[in-house]
């Protein structure tokens, strides 16, 4: 006898859905970058607004893409692989890139990276893109040293896994993607990378060089020559790198390490800087930039009072009391907590600033104003966090301390100020002759019409 539906008792919760790209069935390193490798190129091409955000800062053009996997190439009587190749083509032009790519803790190697240049030059192609998990301290950096000269026909990109995703995101959910379907692919992408079998991994270590060097900074034997010192540069710049592209996804926006003009042509410039702070003070600091925000915000991590610092600088108001300038501070700080440090730059002076908690700076603007008869240049807002120690991701690690630090400043202060702004010139009233005088007086007392030359000005104190 046939069983009735009524007779079923069926839990669908429990049932795994069905994805276009699914992670089951992964076994080993070499079917997670096989996997990885066919689904962000399948989606390259099924998603044309993703293709083109991710494939022009590489030098491709806007044009048709078409991409493979795992083509054969024959160099000096040897057959190499590489994981994936992409055309553009636009008109008569193409844009040709292999693609080499690694997933979880694998790194790229230089005698592969060197092969696969030779095999570009040989083929005519434009580039070589790398794909890993591996973060370099800059844009524009390669993660990979290689022999320079096999540069000069073929560029060579690198793309961060967290990049990738973070573009996914932000063109899913804040630039948009015109048809539903496209964007439900790079939904199923988005949430293939998501998962920890795709071996798209997020920034989970400081390197083995950071208990030790950590340490001698504490006791104050570190030395720019130790190889740990330049290691622990390296990563910090990194994990600031990967923290801005975690926000920026998050907030559909390009959050960039700020670096000097020096120090984007010659990145060698930045290390030598940090390492030199943290060999003299201690400290490591970088400034990630965040489009449409008051201030940059500056992180410092104070390796030997273990704390997390972030901070922002604003410049302050050109026009008031001292203490007024200090007010119009203060209450864009309603919601922020008490123990906000708030400091106060003096027009012209070369030493430091007043300095108090906020909670007492509510209660008593003056308390910043050390002399009345100075203009105040600027005011800086600091948030102070207990530094992690631990070298990997995780409760109590230096990784989830700043990473923490940074989202609850941006989010509890940054993201709340303003510039200011000088309020907009007013007309001065137009002379009144004496007759209209006497004609626009008022016959009584009670028909009497106040006057008005534009709203009631108020000084804020």
């Amino acid at each position: 006898m046939a069983s009735t539906g009524a007779d079923l008792t069926v839990d669908s919760d429990k049932w795994q859905a069905a994805r276009l790209i699914p992670t089951s069935g992964i076994n080993g390193a070499e079917e997670q970058e096989r996997r990885a490798t066919s689904a962000l190129l399948a989606v390259l091409v099924a998603v044309r607004e993703f293709g083109r955000t991710l494939l022009h800062p590489l030098g491709a053009p806007a044009g048709h893409i078409d991409t493979f996997i795992e083509v054969p190439f024959e160099l000096d009587g040897k057959t190499f692989y590489p994981d994936g190749v992409i055309r553009v083509s636009r008109g008569q032009r193409q844009w040709t890139a292999l693609v080499e790519v690694k997933t979880a803790n694998n790194q790229l190697k230089p005698e592969q990276v060197e092969a696969y240049l030779d095999v570009a030059k040989n083929q005519g192609f434009d580039a070589l893109v790398t794909i890993s998990n591996e973060i370099p301290p800059a844009p524009g950096v390669h993660p990979t040293t290689v022999d320079k000269r096999k540069l000069r026909k073929v560029q060579l990109h690198h793309v961060p896994w967290i990049e990738v995703l973070a573009e996914s995101f932000k063109q899913r959910e804040h630039r948009g993607v015109a048809d539903p379907d496209q964007a439900w692919v790079l939904g199923e992408l988005i949430r293939y990378l998501e998962h920890p079998k795709s071996g798209a991994m997020a920034f989970e270590d400081m390197g083995p060089a950071w208990v030790s060097t950590r340490e001698a900074v504490r006791a104050g034997t570190l030395r720019a020559g130790d190889k740990g010192a330049a290691e622990v540069v390296a990563r910090f710049d990194a994990l600031l790198r990967y923290a801005g592209l975690r926000l920026g996804q998050r907030l559909g926006a390009d959050v960039n390490l700020v670096l000097s003009r020096k120090e984007a042509a010659d990145p060698a410039l930045r290390a030598d800087a940090l390492r030199s702070e943290l060999v003299e003070r201690g400290t490591l600091t970088g400034t990630l930039r965040i489009p449409n925000t008051a201030a940059d915000l500056t992180i410092v991590a104070d390796l030997r009072a273990n704390q997390i610092a972030c901070h922002s600088d604003l410049d302050a108001p050109r026009e008031g009391r001292p203490r007024t300038r200090v007010n119009w501070l203060v209450r864009q700080l309603r919601e922020a907590e008490p123990t906000l440090r708030i400091e106060a730059f003096a027009m012209h002076s070369r030493g430091a600033g007043t300095a108090e908690l906020l909670g007492a700076v509510r209660e008593n603007p003056d308390i910043l104003v050390a002399d009345p008869s100075k203009e105040l240049r600027s005011l800086r807002v600091t948030r102070l966090t207990q530094m992690g120690i631990k070298r990997g991701a995780g409760r109590g690690s230096f990784i989830d301390s700043v990473l923490d630090g940074i989202d609850d400043f941006y989010g509890g202060v940054l993201q709340n100020l303003k510039e200011w702004t000088p309020p907009a010139p007013k007309l001065p009233s137009a002379p009144r002759l004496a007759d209209e005088s006497e004609s626009a007086a008022p016959s009584s007392a009670g028909s009497s019409v106040p006057r008005s030359d534009g709203p009631p000005q108020v000084e804020f104190v």
